[in-house]
């Protein structure tokens, strides 16, 4: 192999990683955006957490005084949620 040869295949070795680094960085780029929502929710998530902490150990104690009244609250909450979720569901189009 020539020493010309070499460089050749050397230039042509270089334009090939270029390449690679420019299309590693265009799909970063794509997945950077398309998790960007979930990136949000996680750091929403935890800058409450100290909230979340506090209010589930409130809610224990209370719990533990009126049993029945968290259990009325969960139906409540839960029924709400499937109304929600039916509703939302008749409504996206398809």
């Amino acid at each position: 192999m020539s020493r010309r040869e070499r460089e050749a295949r050397i230039h042509e070795l270089l334009n090939q990683v270029q390449q690679q680094r420019l299309d590693l960085s265009a799909a970063r780029r794509d997945w950077l955006d398309g998790t960007a929502h979930y990136d949000r929710g996680w750091l929403t998530f935890l800058s409450l957490r100290r909230y979340l902490a506090i209010g589930s150990s409130a809610l224990a104690i209370w719990s533990i005084r009126s049993p029945n009244r968290i259990l009325r609250w969960a139906k409540r909450g839960f029924g709400l949620w499937s109304t929600w979720r039916m509703i939302k569901s008749t409504l996206e189009p398809r």
